[in-house]
């Protein structure tokens, strides 16, 4: 089965817009049979799309399962680069660990490794991270910006304030940000990143970004223990997320302001930052892996750092920790 043919193939229903094609029309443009544009057809109804076999007209999409597959993904994309090379996984380990064999070996600007879900799903410190089947995004893309290896940490704020973006177009919701790598929703936790970096000294071969989001569990989907801190953005809106569309607009902003970090430097990403966190003027503490400091957010240096204001009136950037809000 050739992929590219299906997700050709896949896309030109898509863009007819319910107007029948027929199996002549497709046999001539992709060079196979008739008899294999059926088979195509039959493979589509197996993986959950509805196509309708109208007589002496040809082949009409009815509707489309609910998958991030790279045909509903790229028929809401509208970026340049990033998501147009797309490595779908019905299942797998980790999109990651994927992304990062893909980036050693040479995958492009923008390549996206997404799947339905992962098994061994990973967060920060590499804590694990559950990634219900087609309930959640699950996905890393990999990313060659122009950047110096000590501004690649500051992706993670690229990335974040991108999917708060992406969130309240698509959903109509504000989302918040907690430093340096959640997203919130009522101050419950709904979305993850994880930047990874390959790097000579002098230059960035590949950033690694992993994201993982809650977007259509309900409450019991989550196990007991997470109900208390984990939600999705269908239990905080109401109704449920076109994830494909989702993926489209979080891969348009991330680009977007990617490229603004390129040209512009981090000063205009940190005031859109800023302006979403949920932490800035707040008391804080700060667990780090040697000591625990308490003080007042005051914001992000231009490295990405948070800056906190201790008791004692200096001003201390923390590059790494787990933060606890004090009420």
């Amino acid at each position: 089965m050739n992929m590219n043919v299906k997700d050709e193939l896949l896309k030109r229903l898509f863009e007819a817009q319910g107007e029948p094609i027929s199996g002549q029309e497709f046999a001539d443009e992709f060079g196979l049979s008739r008899t294999a544009i059926w088979k195509y057809i039959k493979e589509f109804e197996e993986d959950g799309y509805e196509i309708a076999s109208i007589r002496k007209k040809g082949y009409v999409l009815i509707a489309s399962p609910d998958r991030v597959n790279s045909a509903n993904i790229q028929k809401h994309l509208q970026t340049k680069t990033y998501g147009r090379t797309i490595d779908y996984h019905a299942s797998c380990g980790s999109t990651q660990n994927i992304a990062h064999d893909a980036a050693q070996a040479g995958a492009p600007d923008g390549t996206l490794i997404v799947s339905e879900e992962q098994t061994a799903g990973k967060g920060r410190l590499s804590r694990p991270w559950n990634s219900a089947a087609q309930k959640g995004i699950w996905m890393s893309l990999i990313v060659r910006p122009s950047l110096m290896p000590q501004q690649a940490p500051q992706m993670t704020l690229v990335a974040a304030v991108a999917i708060v973006r992406a969130i309240e177009n698509v959903a109509g919701i504000e989302a918040t940000i907690k430093w340096p790598n959640d997203i919130l929703l009522h101050g419950k936790k709904m979305t993850g990143i994880l930047t990874e970096l390959q790097s000579e000294p002098d230059r960035i071969k590949a950033i690694i970004l992993g994201i993982g989001m809650n977007v259509n569990q309900d409450e019991e989907d989550f196990p007991e223990e997470l109900q208390e801190i984990a939600t999705s953005l269908k239990i905080a809106c109401g109704k449920q997320i076109d994830r494909a569309k989702l993926i489209a607009e979080i891969l348009g902003f991330i680009e977007l302001y990617t490229s603004m970090y390129e040209k512009h430097g981090f000063g205009p990403i940190k005031l859109l930052w800023e302006s979403y966190s949920n932490t800035a003027g707040k008391r804080i503490r700060a667990v780090m892996l040697n000591e625990t400091i308490e003080g007042t957010a005051l914001g992000i240096s231009e490295e990405g750092l948070l800056e906190l204001r201790l008791d004692d009136g200096s001003v201390r950037g923390i590059y790494s920790a787990d933060i606890f809000i004090k009420e």
